[in-house]
């Protein structure tokens, strides 16, 4: 009967040894995932910061170059305009001067 009771005490040390373990290795695994996860959060931030500061600077240079190109054709309209006046700007006070004396 002893050595029964002797086996049973072997097997439940035994267990409470493996059921230590499991916790140990239970713990270790969280604090592991816990730092894969910081991890990947850190590195998810760096990559979408990275993007949005590359589609931020792409939307700049073009927004610059669309602005560029108002400006050149509104450069090219008033060079346009100033020809236009220096060349009838005569007819255009003759034809204002009619409509303003005929009525």
């Amino acid at each position: 009967m002893n050595t029964v009771i002797k086996k049973i005490s072997e097997i439940e040390d035994a267990a409470s040894a493996i059921m230590e373990s499991a916790n140990a290795s239970k713990k270790a695994f969280a604090q592991d995932m816990e730092v894969q996860t910081r991890e990947f959060d850190q590195d998810l931030e760096e990559h979408t910061n990275q993007g949005i500061e590359e589609f931020r600077k792409r939307m700049e240079a073009e927004m610059d170059q669309k602005l560029e190109e108002q400006r050149l054709e509104s450069d090219r309209l008033l060079q346009k305009m100033e020809q236009d006046y220096e060349q009838f700007h005569s007819q255009y006070v003759d034809q204002l001067f009619r409509a303003l004396t005929e009525e």
